[in-house]
């Protein structure tokens, strides 16, 4: 099951409200407040890589955030699909 980490910058003051939002995603299964260069960190899992793409480019699109850093973590045998696919010419 293809899941990331999903680091985001808000605005200053507006991580509760993005923080609500964000639980509001489906695919989120967990958010935390951090204190360092990122305010916000989101678990994601989805069943499968383009639904996992599809939460983190479209649905996390959430007002106030500023930008993000996505990690996306896959098994010992994944890497290589996932490679193929993002490197695929049309």
């Amino acid at each position: 099951m293809p899941m990331a980490f999903v680091l985001l910058n808000t605005e200053i003051g507006a991580e509760r409200d993005v923080l609500k939002a964000l639980k509001s995603v489906e695919g989120v299964q967990e958010v935390f407040n951090l204190m360092g260069v990122y305010d916000i960190i989101a678990h994601i899992k989805a069943d499968t890589m383009d639904k996992l793409t599809s939460i983190v480019n479209e649905e996390l699109r959430i007002s106030k955030v500023h930008s993000k850093l996505t990690v996306v973590c896959c098994a010992e045998n994944e890497p290589e699909q996932i490679e193929k696919r993002m490197f695929a010419t049309a």
